[in-house]
């Protein structure tokens, strides 16, 4: 990889990073009852900024493959870092097609989207689509729970391995 390119995903990796952390702050931030959808574009700003990091570092085209290798080699970034899976990302960014599937299924008696704290009421196990606790920091999606503390902290690590290379 030519330095140029490598400066240029460094810094990109770095302003990814600096969005999720930035959303993240906005997040501990929330206050419960206030403005859901202020709440729910923060957590989708992670969502997608994380991603984007992700495919930087595990590019899905085969012509990239090279490129993502040399960078997690350079960082450091081993195949089991949290960050490689965009699946709750691919959840947000293809939500017409999960909502899609749920309402063909002939057991779908009920719909409970952006939902905040569910774990609070047993009412609305798995008929809960999108759900945000408060308490933990975690998203739940189709009961599957991803705790954004551990992407933020990927993330942190991911930008201060970058910063790191530019001192």
């Amino acid at each position: 990889m030519k330095l140029i390119q490598e400066g240029a995903f460094l810094s990109e990796l770095i302003f990814q990073a600096e969005l999720v952390l930035n959303a993240n702050q906005r997040l501990s931030n929330y206050e419960y009852g206030k403005n859901k959808s202020a709440l729910w574009s923060t957590i989708q700003s992670i969502l997608i900024s994380s991603g984007n990091i992700s495919k930087i570092l595990w590019p899905t085209k085969k012509k990239y493959k090279d490129r993502g290798e040399q960078l997690r080699k350079l960082l450091c970034i081993n195949s089991e870092n949290v960050l490689r899976s965009r699946k709750f990302r691919n959840k947000f960014e293809h939500y017409d097609e999960l909502l899609d599937d749920f309402l063909e299924n002939k057991n779908a008696c009920s719909y409970i989207d952006l939902a905040i704290n569910p774990s609070l009421s047993s009412s609305i196990g798995s008929s809960c689509h999108r759900g945000y606790n408060t308490f933990n920091n975690t998203l739940v999606i189709h009961g599957e729970i991803l705790d954004l503390n551990e992407i933020v902290d990927a993330v942190e690590q991911v930008k201060l391995k970058c910063k790191s290379l530019f001192a």
